[in-house]
């Protein structure tokens, strides 16, 4: 029984809990709804909710007056409010993902989720903007029970086909442009890949250690006379080389034949050989 509850939690199949609330932390219904709505006590994701005000929040794509709005102009409204959100949230610690819905039904419209790394960054946050308004409002921020917002989000919107459009149940995220994601997300990148090289870098302890080892390789070297540069092995060498060639020298003198005796002492020999015959026949 355990198990079949797990695993329907949170699915249509689950007539206890709101899956509605569980996906997206928001349901039409709101406290009149007849599940359960299980709000968390930490998370790494908050929920300020209807805080982002589209300059064409009555009828898209025209103003309060009627007068039609530039595209440019809305979008550049929303990425002024994205990046100033952005500046004020990261001061907590670093954002995972910050999503601001597109969508007009009262339970969705200007919702916007902030998910960062740790849930202590979340905490800070919602302690910090407690009590705070913006552009008049009071700011409404609560943790979130979204953390994937895989299953949050409208996938018919991602492909231009959802046709309920800004009254859809599930978020239509709100996207800004590549340069400013790059410039609000790429710091966090940066500072990973200067940690990682911090990381690789030598301690100055490890330098010293390594720099004195190193000299007392150099000085073995030049005892053993290994060193090239110091000269002293060739020396030893042209050394070696005479000691040997000497050497050799006083061997050959040792091993090679007698010096050959002149004519006349030959003759002279002779007749004393024939003496010493004739004298002992």
């Amino acid at each position: 029984m355990a198990e079949h509850l797990a695993s329907i939690f949170g699915t249509e199949k689950d007539r206890v809990n709101c899956p509605f609330y569980f996906k997206i932390g928001a349901c039409r219904h709101g406290d009149r709804c007849s599940r359960l709505h299980n709000r968390p006590t930490i998370s790494p994701t908050l929920l300020l909710s209807n805080m982002y005000q589209r300059p064409d929040m009555i009828t898209p794509g025209v103003d309060p007056q009627g007068n039609p709005i530039d595209p440019k102009k809305i979008q550049e409204h929303f990425e002024d409010f994205f990046e100033d959100l952005f500046e004020e949230l990261d001061k907590h610690g670093e954002i995972e993902s910050l999503n601001i819905c597109d969508n007009l039904a009262d339970h969705m419209v200007g919702n916007v989720y902030v998910q960062f790394k740790e849930e202590e960054q979340a905490a800070s946050a919602l302690r910090s903007l407690q009590g705070r308004f913006y552009s008049g409002k009071p700011i409404l921020a609560d943790f979130s029970p979204v953390t994937d917002f895989r299953e949050a989000t409208c996938r018919q919107f991602e492909e231009n086909s959802c046709n309920r459009g800004g009254y859809c149940n599930f978020m239509h995220v709100k996207q800004i442009g590549r340069e400013l994601k790059k410039k609000l997300f790429g710091r966090y990148r940066r500072s990973l890949r200067f940690s990682r090289s911090r990381s690789r870098s030598v301690s100055p302890q490890r330098r010293r250690e390594r720099d004195e080892r190193h000299r007392g390789d150099y000085q073995d070297h030049r005892d053993r006379g290994d060193y090239h540069g110091s000269g002293r092995r060739s020396t030893d060498r042209s050394t070696d080389r005479r000691d040997r060639h000497d050497s050799n020298r006083d061997r050959r003198r040792r091993t090679s034949s007698p010096i050959r005796e002149g004519s006349e002492e030959r003759r002279a020999r002779i007749e004393q050989w024939n003496r010493e015959k004739e004298e002992n026949p």
